[in-house]
C-alpha cells in the first residue's frame, strides 16, 4: 500500500511564497513521474507542474517562471516552491505520483492541501 502525504499549504498575501511537500511512503520499488495539480472552486483539476525521475520538468503557462518543482529521489519526495503568488493561484493542490510497487504500476494522489492567496 502506498500513501502520498502533503504539507505546506496555508494563507499567504499576494506576492508571497509557499513551499509544498509531498512524501510517498509504503511499498515502493520505483517512482517515475511526480507532479502537482490544483483545483479551484467550481473549476476542473488542472496540471501545475511535473517532473520525471531524471529531472525533466514541465510547467503550465500560468505558473512558469513563478513556481519551481523539484524532487528528492532518496526521500521519495516532491516539492513545489511557489513564489510571486497571485489570488488566482488559490486552490486545493494535489500531489500525484506514478509508482511501481514491484508488481505493478499505479497512479496515486495525495489528499490535497489548501492554498489561499488573499490580502
Amino acid at each position: 500500500q502506498v500513501q502520498l502525504v502533503e504539507s505546506g499549504g496555508g494563507l499567504v498575501q499576494p506576492g508571497g511564497s509557499l513551499r509544498l511537500s509531498c512524501a510517498a511512503a509504503g511499498s515502493i520499488f520505483s517512482i517515475r513521474a511526480m507532479g502537482w495539480y490544483r483545483q479551484a472552486t467550481g473549476k476542473p483539476r488542472e496540471l501545475v507542474a511535473t517532473t520525471t525521475s531524471g529531472g525533466t520538468t514541465n510547467y503550465s503557462d500560468s505558473v512558469r517562471g513563478r513556481f519551481t518543482i523539484s524532487r528528492d529521489n532518496a526521500k521519495n519526495t516532491v516539492y513545489l516552491q511557489m513564489d510571486s503568488l497571485k489570488p488566482e493561484d488559490t486552490a486545493v493542490y494535489y500531489c500525484n505520483a506514478d509508482i511501481n510497487s514491484g508488481t505493478y504500476s499505479q497512479d496515486y494522489w495525495g489528499q490535497g492541501t489548501q492554498v489561499t492567496v488573499s490580502s
